[in-house]
């Protein structure tokens, strides 16, 4: 079985999502200076985190059956969940200078970019 994280469709959203990122991360930069592209970084890197989260749980559960393969999803979602919110308290409690609209943006852009995986072929 091939490990969840070096499939096509994982490795092409997770990729998709680090350079939205990114380019927000430069766009904000530009825009509102280095703490919104701090701000952006960090919104999309929620994201990313959270999508590699899920994709590790998947991973190490070998699953023989369809009520372990159940478990594994929900347990993996719930991950990838408690990563999203782990990480956006921290960034919010602990960046003082966040840029709320960069950060947001990221956010959301990377959000949308999880639908990427169905459409790629294996």
């Amino acid at each position: 079985m091939t490990p969840y994280l070096t499939t096509p469709p994982v490795r092409a959203t997770l990729a998709w999502q680090a350079g939205a990122t990114l380019l927000c991360a430069l766009l904000a930069g530009l825009w509102h200076g280095l703490d919104g592209a701090i701000s952006a970084t960090f919104g999309g890197l929620i994201i990313v985190l959270a999508g590699f989260a899920y994709a590790v749980v998947i991973s190490v559960s070998n699953s023989p059956s369809v009520a372990t393969t159940l478990r594994t999803m929900v347990l993996a979602e719930a991950a990838k969940i408690a990563m999203i919110l782990f990480t956006m308290w921290a960034v919010i409690t602990q960046y003082k200078d966040l840029d709320g609209a960069s950060f947001f943006a990221a956010f959301v852009i990377a959000v949308l970019l999880s639908r990427v995986a169905f459409w790629v072929r294996r």
